[in-house]
């Protein structure tokens, strides 16, 4: 049969889609998933008496996607509405083709959305495994990384201006405990996730009678999935679920890419994606290094929360089968598969391989000439003079530190009413920013120890 459809967006997939997650949810990926249940649940139905065994082969035999043409199926669901109403048809006539007997069993007791959802749901197991191990990679890279700078210094930054220091490796543990709570979030949900739908034309199995029960059970079985209560046709909290924290992946691989492309800026230059040749040019400016793949992560960062919000406004689904709200689902939640591993795809190249300049940090940290250390000498002040009188004292150094382009520790030095409460020593020590980390260590430490927790 025909190859499937050229992708229409092929031209980025490379950049903003890693190639396994859009195996799982191309054009016969998809298929695929349809087929795998309809061929478990004529093996279900045989298991317990309700179809003859001698049906099972010729309908499982015909259950490969690489049988079907694409492009005609395609066709087909704009008028059918949906994918398994083509795909069974098609599926019937490659099935009589072999054993004309066998194909009054397919399909038996089931409707589309049965066949649909449960298909989706096997493609998103897939697509969970792909997502765990890239997670627990990029964990792995990121706890490398904190490690090993967990002591080096440099400017803090809130509202984009330099503030107190702290340490590279700190700022790394941040964004490693963000990926640990999501690893933790996505082995929450996978039970929740990773179950049958089968509810047959509304829901109640009637078409199967007493063997109804019986045959989910074996389909469950036979599928490896979860039998959940009952049929979620249109309930849809299992699906924003995992929208929800796929958007929270996609928002904190986002914050990752916008803290490193801060730090790559030119006036900044602290920290830099790994260099590779052809790799972050211009078209116009030989001597660019631009941060391609925060790129992707700021990208999937912004596009992801509106398909969450799509997948949350498709939940108030009507009666028992959805008119369009179940439709909008349907390349939604690949969509934000494929992004989020795309985003992860990129922080793998880039993590393991930052390129970090320590004396870029140092001088930075020095770039105003010791304000950034302002508060450590306030503080130690307010111990002897009070707190009020501590600050307007340091800020009133601080301001002639600038109007005069000094450091602050000459200022401070010769200042009366600073030197009257602490002596050179104390001072220089105040002054240096090695000594004003706090708690740095301890939550690298802290974060470390989650993440090999959950390894263990």
């Amino acid at each position: 049969m025909q190859d499937d459809f050229v992708l229409s967006n092929q031209l980025f997939d490379a950049y903003f889609t890693s190639a396994p997650m859009r195996a799982v949810f191309c054009d016969r990926g998809r298929l695929q998933g349809l087929l795998d249940f309809e061929a478990a649940l004529a093996r279900a139905e045989a298991a317990v008496g309700v179809i003859s065994p001698a049906a099972v082969a010729p309908i499982v035999e015909a259950c490969r996607a690489e049988r079907y043409d694409v492009p005609a199926l395609a066709a087909a669901i704009a008028s059918a509405g949906n994918s398994a109403i083509p795909l069974v048809k098609a599926l019937g006539r490659e099935v009589a083709a072999s054993d004309a007997d066998a194909e009054k069993y397919l399909h038996l007791g089931a409707t589309s959305q049965d066949a649909m959802d449960t298909g989706l749901v096997l493609q998103l197991r897939a697509a969970l495994a792909l997502l765990r191990a890239d997670l627990a990679r990029l964990a792995g890279a990121l706890a490398v990384q904190a490690e090993r700078h967990a002591e080096l210094p440099m400017s803090g930054r809130t509202w984009l201006q330099h503030a107190t220091p702290v340490t590279l490796g700190m700022k790394i543990a941040s964004w490693l405990g963000a990926i640990t709570r999501h690893r933790q979030r996505l082995a929450e949900l996978e039970p929740r996730l990773l179950c049958l739908q089968f509810g047959g034309a509304s829901g109640s199995l009637a078409a199967l009678g007493e063997q109804a029960w019986p045959v989910s059970q074996a389909l469950a079985a036979e599928l490896g999935l979860n039998l959940p209560e009952q049929p979620w046709h249109t309930q849809r909290d299992r699906l924003a679920e995992l929208a929800g924290v796929l958007g929270l992946i996609a928002g904190s691989l986002g914050k990752l890419g916008r803290d490193l492309s801060l730090l790559m800026q030119t006036d900044v230059g602290e920290v830099f994606e790994p260099a590779a040749p052809g790799k972050g040019g211009s078209s116009t400016m030989p001597h660019k290094r631009n941060p391609v793949g925060s790129a992707v992560l700021i990208a999937a960062a912004t596009r992801a929360p509106g398909l969450v919000a799509t997948m949350l406004a498709a939940m108030p689904q009507e009666h028992e089968r959805s008119l369009g709200l179940w439709h909008a689902e349907w390349e939604t939640l690949p969509e934000l598969c494929c992004l989020v591993s795309g985003a992860l795809a990129q922080a793998l190249i880039a993590v393991p391989g930052l390129e970090i300049d320590a004396e870029r940090m140092r001088g930075n940290l020095e770039r105003t000439r010791g304000l950034v250390m302002a508060e450590a000498v306030s503080i130690a002040l307010a111990q002897r003079v009070g707190r009020e009188k501590a600050h307007h004292l340091v800020e009133r150094c601080c301001r002639e530190a600038v109007a005069e382009g000094r450091h602050l520790r000459g200022v401070l030095g010769e200042t009366p009413e600073v030197c009257a409460e602490l002596n050179d020593a104390e001072l220089d020590r105040l002054l240096d920013p090695a000594c004003y980390l706090g708690q740095a260590r301890r939550w690298v430490e802290r974060t470390l120890a989650e993440h090999h927790a959950l390894n263990e």
